[in-house]
């Protein structure tokens, strides 16, 4: 177990340095951006070993997989679980009650019953909407690639503003996957973009935090903005297969 903490740590360091390397290029402080490390599809060792090499916020893709992760390692009060992939309805009771922090809010739908279930468990939720800037189909999230119709996103997002056990703190997104980071650029942009648009149209709205960046184009997602990055292979590592097949 030494070992792997060890290894993991030493990755983890390096991913926090060029974080911090990419924050001042763009007159930002480390302290802006919140390194998420995603143990999605990873045995729950691996996990417990990334929050001793000094992980905090730990993300998680499936519903279960991470409820059975928050229990097992509960001992471990200080990390938040992060939920950073897309929910189905029916598993809304289990992010309501058990994660500390949902990035993927992709639908009205979906806000009313985790709004309902976290009034239930007698939670408030944190959340970023999750914007499709790329208009991908095999994307959730809002459309939002067409700048043009941008006005036509505020409607919804009012309506989740008044739910009173969700609390919106900005957007996700994913671009399109490139050969390159600097492939990711353009979109990343382009959510700052919206993010300001959306702070104009909602002056109510709190909208400070953007979840953009993984482990292919994180340190351009710094340079543009991003809150959060969520950092899965170049920390612990090839996601275990087996565990996202199981």
């Amino acid at each position: 177990m030494n070992e792997l903490v060890n290894s993991i740590r030493e990755r983890f360091l390096v991913t926090q340095d060029k974080i911090a390397s990419a924050a001042k290029r763009s007159g930002r402080s480390l302290d802006a951006v919140k390194l998420v490390v995603v143990t999605k599809s990873q045995p729950v060792e691996v996990a417990q070993a990334a929050i001793e090499a000094g992980a905090v916020f730990l993300g998680e893709n499936y519903a279960e997989e991470g409820v059975t992760k928050i229990q097992l390692l509960q001992n471990y009060s200080a990390v938040e679980w992060h939920m950073i992939g897309h929910v189905q309805s029916r598993k809304a009771p289990l992010v309501a009650g058990h994660f500390n922090f949902m990035h993927s809010l992709d639908s009205l739908k979906l806000a009313k019953k985790l709004d309902r279930f976290c009034g239930e468990a007698g939670r408030i939720l944190p959340v970023l909407l999750e914007m499709n800037v790329g208009g991908e189909d095999s994307k959730g999230g809002w459309e939002a690639s067409d700048e043009t119709r941008w006005a036509e996103l505020t409607g919804e997002i009012s309506e989740i503003l008044t739910m009173p056990n969700l609390q919106v703190r900005g957007l996700m997104s994913m671009p399109p996957i490139g050969n390159a980071a600097e492939s990711s650029r353009p979109y990343f942009q382009k959510v700052k973009r919206l993010q300001d648009f959306l702070l104009k149209q909602l002056p109510q709205a709190e909208l400070s935090e953007l979840s953009m960046g993984t482990s292919s184009d994180y340190e351009v997602a710094v340079e543009e903005g991003a809150t959060y990055v969520r950092v899965g292979t170049a920390i612990v590592g090839p996601r275990s297969y087996a565990a996202e097949n199981k």
